[in-house]
């Protein structure tokens, strides 16, 4: 709701397939292209901040892609899971916060 409000254009549907898609693709956009303008080492993934919704941390997407882009390993456990993502939001808000240079 926050990215319709802000936006003006009207919320996704996640009962639908195609639109929880059209999320994810957006939010690979995201991280690609953050990966393109501020590159980091090692590499944030933006989408870190967008929790699953109903969950308290990221989709499978998110793991997925962290996967792809080899940020985690395959077979990662459920606990390595929530470490990168608590680990890649701590380190994009010590990028992005408040009292960053880059705020």
């Amino acid at each position: 709701m926050t990215l319709a409000r802000r936006t003006g254009c009207r919320p996704f549907d996640f009962e639908r397939a195609d639109e929880r898609a059209a999320m994810g693709y957006l939010l690979g956009l995201i991280v690609e292209r953050d990966r393109e303008i501020a590159p980091s080492d090692p590499p944030l993934m933006l989408s870190a901040l967008v929790n699953y919704l109903g969950a308290n941390d990221a989709g499978a997407g998110f793991y997925q892609l962290a996967k792809e882009l080899r940020l985690l390993p395959v077979s990662a456990s459920a606990d390595e899971k929530l470490g990168f993502w608590a680990g890649q939001v701590k380190r994009i808000h010590a990028r992005h916060g408040a009292g960053s240079a880059r705020a």
